[in-house]
């Protein structure tokens, strides 16, 4: 476990006793692991297209793989200045969502020849009650994917039994709506308030945003403390190599009086580590008093249970302008005084 300890009255930072330094993942809520489900019923049928998308399906009865090769897209829209797109596919077998495979990215192309195969664990009799999904983007290193079209293939088994390699070819229906998945990050917060401690462990992140054209990232994390608007304090934790779901469990500690606890809150940066450039956001959020939804709720379960590990998913999402939020450093002027008993 790497621990960072900052000190929320900028003063010297205390000596750790034994014992207070809590890294345990603790209580993790079921119900807040279940991800956004791709709702494919009720498609229009007048659904523009925008291009088509070639495949294969083949089911290795022996080892219980189902064997997807994308090989190719054709006629996909330009989204780029030049008139070209630099394209590359991200696939899930729904329902499941936790295994995602994406291809590399294909640069300044609109007819993109990736010829990759993934596979994905599944038994026969399940195969009936997956759906399996392609999103088709458009790879931009300095702003946001955009998604150019989706194909979504309803019944594995409308071409053949699977037995032997079946070759396929889908319209790719636009883009209606943008649906960035920028991933989630875990990590686990508790408060001592008799120490006046509190504890964010970074335990891992998931599906994240690829910022490479490898298709993958160098993703970091930064943790700030906050109040009113400024930055008290700023860690970070190691940087791990090539990966969209890197591992961490890395605690960071923030010396906050319980006076002061609900004047702070955290914001908490992925990033993507740039040897050559700028480091480059991949997505944040916030928790807090004053975050909301889950943000606010996970800050309030972890005072209403002091010295346990309160455990959640939380999404990512853009950072909404890049000015003041993780740039600007100062201190908490007023803080409240304490209550009087």
């Amino acid at each position: 476990m790497q621990v960072s300890s900052v000190d929320f009255n900028m003063g010297t930072d205390p000596i750790l006793q034994r014992g207070e330094t809590t890294t345990s993942i603790g209580r993790i809520k079921p119900e807040l692991y279940k991800q956004k489900s791709v709702d494919s019923d009720g498609q229009q049928e007048d659904v523009k297209t925008c291009g088509k998308l070639n495949f294969t399906l083949r089911y290795d009865y022996e080892n219980e793989l189902l064997a997807v090769t994308i090989i190719k897209a054709l006629d996909l829209p330009a989204k780029d200045f030049t008139g070209t797109s630099d394209p590359y596919v991200k696939m899930y077998l729904l329902p499941d969502r936790k295994k995602k495979f994406q291809t590399r990215v294909h640069r300044k192309t609109l007819n993109p020849v990736f010829d990759e195969t993934f596979q994905f664990p599944v038994a026969y009799d399940q195969l009936s009650n997956r759906k399996l999904h392609f999103s088709v983007y458009d790879f931009d290193r300095f702003s946001r994917h955009d998604m150019i079209g989706e194909v979504i293939l309803d019944n594995l088994f409308e071409v053949s039994d699977l037995s032997r390699e079946a070759n396929v070819w889908k319209d790719i229906h636009c883009a209606t709506t943008e649906s960035i998945d920028l991933g989630e990050i875990m990590f686990s917060l508790c408060y001592l308030p008799t120490a006046g401690r509190m504890t964010l462990t970074v335990i891992k992140c998931r599906n994240l945003k690829a910022m490479d054209i490898t298709g993958s990232s160098d993703p970091y994390v930064k943790v700030s403390l906050m109040c009113e608007g400024r930055r008290l304090k700023k860690r970070k934790t190691t940087t791990k190599k090539n990966t969209l779901n890197p591992v961490y469990n890395e605690a960071i500690i923030f010396d906050i009086p319980p006076e002061n606890v609900d004047q702070v809150s955290l914001s908490i940066a992925v990033m993507d580590y740039d040897r050559v450039g700028h480091n480059e956001v991949i997505g944040v959020c916030r928790t807090g008093i004053d975050a909301e939804g889950l943000g606010r709720d996970h800050w309030n379960e972890m005072l209403a249970y002091p010295r346990k590990p309160i455990t959640h998913w939380h999404p990512l999402v853009e950072l909404p302008g890049r000015a003041t939020s993780f740039d600007s450093q100062g201190s908490c002027s007023s803080p409240k005084p304490p209550l009087t008993p």
